[in-house]
């Protein structure tokens, strides 16, 4: 039965309930606190109503109450039933606030769940737990030093001209989770997809001592996913997919942009713009993967000497739309070797699941 009831659209029960309840408060005679059943109304109708609604159920129930009590016995006390009315009206109002609590702890998980999925598009799933309990506010901006990576297939024009677009759009997929799952895997964060690659930062919001080191092993990793990737289309007679990567370390302006209807957090600022430069330079040099002389020093700084050495200097180049010349290194050595003690991405699965 109570089943049943709970399938019904909670408000007619509701009402059904209370006006039962008041005739027989009312009609009858007995001898206990017949307005204490108002609690199951309000329990009832905090099915379908928010708390304003709970609100206004509660003062309904409480003047049903008074009304049921000056009906029967004026305003007189008579024996027991000040005690009983007494007894119904405090029943209510505690029967309120608990459900009035339970709702707004319903709204809080509710926005945390909100909140934690709207995070876990752009951040990595341990800076999104750390997010969530410290939350921290990102209604403002703020500066702050970064790592910024450019992640881009190489050649996408000429690999979708001419295919249907389920086989564009699958290769599209395929290849953003790729550069997503290397992203998060090193503790980095994703600003935005752009199309045919994607744009990441390490450090922001949330800082550590291997910010640089982390954006270098998320380099490797999706250099050496993408060559196992590619002997996997090359088995089934498919093209290769090339990728660009290009990274920089510097200060970087981080805030909430857009408009008031939709707003995204992002960073702005030279270093963004010379990672995105340096990652269109890749395809000059014929390079997988360049990063700045910035980006080196960080890595030594951090202490990751190993990863420091793999890359090799390229010299000073001239970016387009940058004023002064940058000094490029690219990683030229097979990159797997250096990777070893911290290997977790074998030809797109994880080291420990290889066998």
């Amino acid at each position: 039965m109570l089943r049943y009831l709970i399938g019904l659209r909670s408000l007619p029960v509701a009402a059904a309930l209370a006006i039962g309840i008041f005739l027989v408060d009312t009609l009858t005679s007995l001898h206990f606190a017949v307005a204490s059943l108002y609690v199951t109304v309000v329990l009832i109708a905090a099915y379908d109503l928010r708390r304003r609604g709970i609100v206004i159920t509660d003062v309904t129930c409480g003047l049903l109450t008074v009304l049921s009590y000056v009906l029967m016995h004026g305003f007189e006390a008579d024996g027991a039933a000040p005690l009983r009315f007494a007894v119904s009206l405090i029943s209510i109002l505690i029967a309120t606030i608990l459900v009035l609590r339970n709702v707004s702890a319903n709204l809080r998980v509710k926005a945390v769940e909100r909140e934690r999925a709207n995070l876990a598009r752009f951040f990595s799933p341990k800076i999104v737990d750390q997010l969530v309990d410290i939350q921290t506010p990102f209604s403002f901006a703020r500066r702050q030093p970064a790592t910024v990576m450019f992640a881009d297939m190489v050649g996408f024009t000429a690999y979708s001209s001419g295919k249907p677009p389920d086989v564009v759009i699958s290769m599209l997929r395929d290849l953003l989770r790729l550069l997503s799952e290397a992203v998060f895997s090193n503790h980095g964060s994703v600003d935005k997809y752009l199309g045919d690659g994607l744009m990441a930062f390490f450090g922001p919001p949330l800082m550590s001592r291997r910010d640089a080191t982390n954006a270098a092993l998320c380099a490797v990793e999706i250099v050496n996913a993408i060559e196992c990737r590619n002997r996997q289309r090359i088995h089934c007679n498919e093209s290769a997919v090339r990728i660009a990567v290009g990274i920089h370390y510097g200060e970087v302006v981080q805030g909430d942009v857009g408009s008031e209807k939709r707003l995204e957090l992002t960073l702005v600022g030279d270093t963004v713009n010379i990672a995105s430069r340096v990652e269109t330079y890749c395809r000059i040099l014929d390079a997988p993967v360049l990063v700045t002389g910035e980006f080196v020093e960080a890595l030594r700084a951090e202490g990751s000497l190993d990863l420091a050495k793999a890359f090799v200097d390229e010299g000073v180049h001239v970016l387009r739309g940058c004023k002064e010349p940058i000094r490029l290194f690219s990683m030229r050595r097979e990159p797997r070797p250096a990777l070893q003690p911290v290997d977790r991405l074998v030809c797109g699965r994880p080291a420990d699941q290889v066998g």
